[in-house]
């Protein structure tokens, strides 16, 4: 009873920290101690430093010499390796769903972000973004492959992050919307060769924008300031 008491607390505390660093509450280059996160999430030290070893294994969190854990940083090394591993598995992604039964679904997600400018108008990115999260669903089920999809999700958790740098340029969301409205229309229509190059214009424009912002001394400040 003691230990599955012990695991929940683990759980919650990991799920927690999870959201924390993919939401930016936790920001890159961020200290995890083990003591301050104990108090924060109202849990015992041991749940904490389990849930520190899981950050570690999902690639969130990193060890640092002298430092213990810090919230891992992110850097254009980074974003390129993960947009080539995404480009890969996106487009295969892409092709599977314009050939499966059922893509009917894809005319509506063509519809609804048709509509996206209104959310990104009234500053609902919340709304937008669970659209975007509903859309990789509907892709992830008629691809119908667990080995793709899982590879998709890994990826997808650490795209998380880079991508809510993005919450405040409505422009590239609103450019972003119109992107995937193309690729939905192209599955709904059944055509891979179109979808496949929808997908692969979105992630080179996605690509080119997060390298920009990376890139911004801003952004290297904040990690200075967050180191």
């Amino acid at each position: 009873m003691h230990a599955q008491r012990r695991g929940g607390a683990t759980e919650r505390a990991y799920a927690q920290l999870r959201a924390d660093v993919l939401d930016g509450e936790l920001p890159p280059g961020a200290v995890l101690a083990e003591l301050e996160q104990s108090a924060r999430l109202g849990v015992s030290r041991t749940p904490v430093r389990e849930a520190f070893a899981k950050l570690v294994h999902d690639g969130l969190a990193r060890p640092v010499g002298g430092r213990g854990l810090v919230v891992a940083p992110l850097d254009l090394g980074d974003l390129d390796q993960l947009y080539d591993v995404r480009e890969a598995l996106e487009v295969k992604a892409a092709r599977l769903a314009a050939r499966a039964p059922g893509r009917a679904v894809f005319a509506q997600f063509a519809d609804r972000f048709g509509h996206a400018a209104a959310l990104v108008g009234a500053g609902e990115l919340d709304r937008y973004y669970a659209v975007t999260a509903e859309f990789d669903a509907a892709v992830d089920e008629a691809v119908a492959n667990p080995w793709l999809v899982r590879a998709l999700s890994d990826v997808r958790t650490h795209l998380v992050r880079i991508r809510r740098l993005a919450r405040h340029d409505p422009a590239r969301l609103l450019a972003a919307a119109s992107e995937h409205q193309l690729i939905a229309e192209a599955l709904a229509a059944g055509d891979a060769d179109l979808a496949a190059h929808a997908v692969h214009v979105h992630l080179h424009r996605s690509r080119s924008h997060f390298r920009e912002h990376l890139n911004t001394p801003s952004h290297h400040q904040h990690d200075e300031e967050s180191a």
